[in-house]
């Protein structure tokens, strides 16, 4: 009987040692070419050069060290698709008379007359052509960045107008931020062709910095939707816009949900932190600690902060009822390229239609 019940025993180990091995047990690493095979697939029927996107994409992700999980892969793929349908520099309609809009907008601001700017826009460039006729057959934000700069380097005033300042902030296939791609340019696994900003306009390089921007910082959110909306407001916008919420319920104080916390390069505060310092004695809170605190906005660990706790305590206790940790933001987007009332929140939804297509795809 013992020998039966020390038997049965090591028997129960023996499962609960199977059990334990199963809970901790990994998917299989996927070789590259499966992973390419699988973006293959899930790219829309329209993308050209199928093979050409898999491979820029997948050498991305493993530069990063980015999971390839599908849902990974595929909200990647949403988004290149909503800005550019997968087009490595795409086309922009009116883009040369929004150049032109610009030069003349930086010309009043510095307050040179109109005919000196029609002046220099005839001035011929190193192709024959002036820059007046190149401007006007401007077709992508590539061609627009480089008439710039050469504009910015040949023309009388060109300094005066741009200061060196290129206004062509976004491009390539993910519209990724030219400044963003600048500052996270280490690591950048191919050589790099004249500057970043040209890297930004090829695909290669506009789908590297793009997945950075998509998926290159930790969150906590449910579901992919919040991140589309970080893509377009910054990192972290859906997380904070949802603690500017929960400071406005404590407070009573309406605040614009946009995921700015703190005038970052000023001393005086903005709408969100003088609305967290008039709490300050309910939480318990200087005003140097929460400016403090504010400024981890930036990071994943600002929800383990006092701050965050704290808030949100109060404004649940004020409310009844637990708050959302995630808010889309409500920002309007602002860019010349915009020709009708577009928001953050109408991007990420916009967004998450494409991804739901891709993961259906999948199945």
């Amino acid at each position: 009987m013992q020998a039966h019940r020390l038997i049965m025993s090591i028997v129960a180990l023996l499962v609960l040692a199977g059990c334990g091995s199963q809970r901790t047990q990994q998917a299989p690493v996927r070789t590259p070419a499966e992973v390419k095979a699988e973006i293959v697939r899930l790219l829309p029927a329209n993308a050209v050069d199928r093979q050409g996107w898999a491979t820029d994409i997948y050498a991305a992700f493993a530069a990063q060290k980015i999971e390839t999980t599908t849902q990974n892969l595929c909200s990647v793929l949403a988004v290149t698709e909503q800005e550019s349908t997968f087009q490595a520099d795409p086309s922009v309609p009116g883009l040369g008379k929004i150049a032109r809009d610009e030069i003349d907008r930086r010309a009043a601001k510095a307050h040179i007359p109109g005919l000196l700017v029609n002046a220099a826009l005839q001035v011929r460039s190193a192709n024959g052509k002036t820059y007046s006729e190149r401007l006007n057959a401007a077709r992508s934000e590539k061609e627009l960045s480089a008439i710039f700069d050469d504009f910015i380097g040949m023309v009388p005033m060109g300094q005066t107008l741009f200061g060196g300042f290129n206004p062509v902030h976004t491009g390539g296939p993910m519209q990724v931020s030219v400044d963003f791609a600048e500052q996270h340019a280490k690591g950048y696994p191919y050589p790099v062709e004249g500057s970043i900003r040209h890297e930004v306009f090829t695909r290669r390089g506009g789908m590297y910095f793009g997945i950075a921007h998509l998926l290159g910082y930790p969150v906590n959110y449910p579901q992919p939707l919040y991140r589309f909306a970080d893509f377009n407001a910054g990192w972290y916008a859906s997380r904070n816009a949802a603690f500017q919420n929960a400071v406005s319920r404590a407070s009573g104080i309406p605040l614009a949900l946009d995921g700015d916390l703190v005038n970052y390069g000023s001393i005086m505060p903005g709408t969100t932190e003088v609305a967290v310092r008039s709490l300050g004695k309910q939480l318990d809170m200087r005003n140097t600690t929460i400016r403090d605190q504010l400024q981890e906005g930036n990071s994943l660990g600002f929800e383990d902060s006092t701050l965050y706790r704290r808030v949100f305590a109060l404004a649940e206790q004020a409310e009844g009822r637990p708050l959302p940790r995630q808010v889309l933001p409500g920002i309007v987007l602002q860019s010349p390229k915009i020709t009708r009332k577009l928001t953050t929140a109408w991007f990420a939804k916009r967004v998450d239609e494409r991804y739901q297509r891709c993961m259906a795809r999948a199945d």
